[in-house]
């Protein structure tokens, strides 16, 4: 075999590699379905408002009341490059920065770091669904790019083990990602994390530290099991 007959194979093979690499990116990874009805509702929320789920009720008989408005655009275990997984869901308001409500989604203790400019975290004592441990709901994303807060003026920073009741407001959607020239977007994360056996929660950051939303929400919210859906009490 000549040298230019090598060079052609070799080129081939390279192609199918590339191929394969985009094919297992798109359906895969990032889960094209998800990412086109995202960008439908980015780019006109009022026509879609069939995907928005409402605040402060639950779905069915979920122990969770809904967060906030919007619709969830990305799921708990969907993954955006390779080897991650996204810890929590996304619900994306389809408003301006400070404008759509985030409230309690259960009664528990909240607290706000010192450092914390878009987050806060929720301790419940009892899993609704497993009474005998405690878990965390952590919010976060709620303030502009700059890091200027939209959570309430209730909590300021270094709040520790303030009660409050499922459907207290705890601020308003915003796009704080930790770099000013890189906002994410106007909506809430939320996740539901573990206990580290010793009344703190573990690092959020670390999906084998959260908890599937699914039986929380009464919703399908894992991205693994919910390809095609968006997640929508109806």
């Amino acid at each position: 075999m000549n040298k230019k007959a090598v060079l052609v194979i070799l080129g081939i093979v390279l192609l199918v590699f590339i191929a394969m690499g985009v094919y297992y990116f798109w359906i895969q990874v990032s889960n094209p379905f998800r990412l086109m009805r995202f960008r439908e509702w980015i780019s006109n929320p009022a026509a879609h408002t069939a995907w928005s789920n409402k605040a402060g009720s639950p779905c069915g008989d979920a122990p969770f009341i809904f967060p906030t408005d919007g619709m969830i655009g990305f799921l708990w275990d969907d993954s955006f490059r390779f080897g991650h997984h996204h810890q929590g869901i996304d619900i994306f308001g389809g408003n301006e920065i400070g404008k759509t409500p985030v409230v309690a989604v259960f009664e528990g203790y909240l607290t706000r770091q010192p450092d914390w400019k878009s987050s806060l975290i929720l301790r419940l004592p009892h899993d609704p669904l497993q009474p005998s441990r405690q878990i965390w709901v952590y919010y976060t994303h709620m303030s502009d790019e700059k890091g200027n807060s939209f959570i309430a003026d209730e909590f300021p920073p270094g709040s520790k083990e303030v009660f409050v009741k499922a459907g207290t407001r705890l601020g308003y959607q915003g796009d704080y990602s930790g770099d000013p020239d890189n906002p994410v977007g106007v909506h809430l994360h939320l996740s539901i994390v573990k206990d580290n056996g010793e009344g703190h929660y573990l690092n959020e950051l670390d999906i084998r530290n959260t908890l599937d939303p699914s039986p929380y929400f009464n919703l399908p919210l894992n991205g693994k099991l919910n390809k095609d859906e968006v997640p929508v009490c109806r």
